[in-house]
């Protein structure tokens, strides 16, 4: 009997805990945040801990990293970067390891949940909001009136752009997610087909050959696209902060 490919995406309680009538089970997409987490951490902090003239493997990947988003945090906003450039690598590495965590057998993708997303888009858009009102006052509100508008267009131009910027977090996180689920999902159809085809056919194993090949070729897809999504998060923070120390 062929395995659901959405079953791979269902969250399973392993602490059950229920507080005030309230689920905060601990489960296996917190596990798996805990690790993307510790991952992170051991990544940025061993592997500079030699801090080689030669660097290492692992150095290098990590001073690659690191050059790569500061220089994206700096060609976006300027000298202004050297004040965000934390927060934006912090949202760049666990998007990141939660991509990457997911291509492992047998892990959990909490990339691939709307909850988890939504919730890193929300506080992206809640960050980037506040930086602009506390820098700018009412000011920030002129945001969605942009220069040279004629006043009878007024109303309805303003009511696109709020509508535009509010909508900022929900295009985040539905991308990613929308990403993530239909990648694993399709991982997982392949990966079917090689077993129902190595069972059913006359040929035996070598039927499973071409949809073995092919789910090969989604696996170095999907990894790619976990960098993508990564860099396409950060990207976005790195405008959303753009737009609120400018007002562009």
């Amino acid at each position: 009997m062929a395995t659901n490919p959405l079953e791979q995406f269902v969250i399973k309680p392993l602490i059950p805990l229920h507080i005030g009538g309230y689920d905060v089970s601990f489960t296996q997409s917190s596990l798996w945040m805990a690790f993307a987490v510790i991952a992170a951490t051991l990544l940025m902090t061993l592997s500079m801990r030699s801090k080689s003239v030669i660097p290492t493997r692992w150095q290098n990947m990590t001073e690659m990293t690191y050059e790569f988003i500061a220089g994206m945090v700096h060609e976006a906003l300027g000298h202004e970067g050297r004040k965000y450039f934390a927060f934006v690598f912090s949202v760049f590495m666990i998007v990141l390891m939660g991509n990457m965590l997911g291509m492992i057998p047998y892990s959990f993708t909490f990339t691939s949940h709307i909850v988890v997303t939504g919730t890193l888009a929300l506080m992206v858009f809640l960050t980037a909001t506040l930086i602009g009102i506390i820098r700018h006052g009412l000011h920030f509100f002129t945001l969605f009136m942009p220069a040279g508008l004629p006043l009878v267009l007024a109303p309805l131009i303003i009511l696109i752009e709020i509508v535009s910027y509010l909508s900022r977090p929900i295009s985040l996180s539905v991308r990613l997610f929308a990403n993530m689920v239909a990648g694993h999902t399709m991982m997982k159809v392949f990966a079917g087909f090689s077993v129902m085809m190595a069972a059913s056919s006359g040929i035996g194993m070598a039927g499973a050959v071409l949809p073995l090949v092919i789910n090969t070729a989604l696996v170095g897809l999907e990894i790619l696209i976990a960098f993508i999504q990564a860099y396409v998060f950060a990207i976005l923070t790195c405008m959303y902060l753009k737009d609120a120390i400018e007002l562009h």
